[in-house]
């Protein structure tokens, strides 16, 4: 991700934001200064969803769209839907796709993905109407960690307790029928979101995101199918950075280039 600082020209009152560039300058996302800023995790959750031409992705919990536009630039004629809970920072999300070209496949829903099916469906949102579904979690569970003192940044790390529940219970409304799942999260809370993910998701895959060789890992992705049965599958997942501190060339591919995660190892 490379940045640029913008400052509000006009000397107001509304936050500064930066521009930032991801997929090696392929999306240019505007994104708040302060509080919650999509980095490499949206990147590698955007690599992993198993998107074809055609098909729809619903990203909960979208910030400023950028899972979501990553996801438009490697899939062409593939339509994202973005569900934020921040009307600022759903409005970037709008504000993205027009600056990357993607109005057209691009949508971006004002809601609270917690609130009931009626009120989701007043939004625009259709239930079992998305073939993908993908989310980044808020990572620390509520009185887990010190909450950050801006607003949107705290909301978008620290999850009140059984909100992960309800996460995964909005994913699975929303996904079609065995429609695909995709979620990074820290490695952690994998046993939490196994648990809140059964019964819901089978054919779980998890491939673990290591920060350097013989580290643990720090994030896993985790990807599923809606009610089906087959069972868990643990995959030797890709480490990050060499020793130096330099990405691999395996991360880089995915980060810089756009590569496609098969979840199986292999880069499609």
């Amino acid at each position: 991700m490379i940045s640029n600082a913008n400052k509000n020209p006009d000397g107001g009152d509304r936050p500064e934001t930066t521009a930032d560039a991801f997929l090696g300058g392929r999306i240019d996302v505007v994104q708040y200064k302060a509080g919650h800023r999509a980095g490499s995790d949206a990147v590698f959750l955007a690599a992993a969803v198993p998107a074809k031409g055609g098909e729809s992705v619903l990203d909960a919990g979208a910030g400023a769209g950028t899972a979501g536009l990553c996801v438009l630039a490697r899939v062409p004629e593939a339509n994202v839907t973005a569900v934020e809970i921040d009307e600022a920072q759903c409005a970037l999300a709008k504000t993205n796709a027009v600056r990357n070209g993607f109005e057209a496949r691009f949508r971006a829903i004002a809601a609270d993905l917690t609130a009931p099916s009626k009120v989701l469906g007043q939004a625009g949102l259709i239930r079992e109407g998305y073939d993908h579904v993908m989310a980044n979690p808020p990572f620390y569970a509520e009185g887990s960690v010190r909450a950050a003192p801006d607003a949107s940044r705290a909301a978008a790390h620290v999850m009140p307790q059984g909100e992960l529940e309800r996460w995964i219970r909005f994913l699975a409304t929303m996904a079609a029928p065995k429609g695909s799942l995709t979620l990074i999260h820290r490695a952690g809370q994998l046993g939490s979101l196994l648990e809140a993910l059964k019964d819901r998701f089978g054919d779980l895959a998890i491939f673990p995101l290591f920060p350097r060789p013989e580290a643990p890992a720090g994030r896993v992705i985790v990807r599923g199918r809606k009610n089906s049965r087959a069972g868990l599958r643990v995959l030797p997942g890709l480490v990050l950075h060499e020793a130096g501190g330099a990405y691999t060339k395996e991360a880089e591919a995915v980060l810089r280039g756009g590569t496609a995660l098969s979840l199986d190892g292999s880069r499609v």
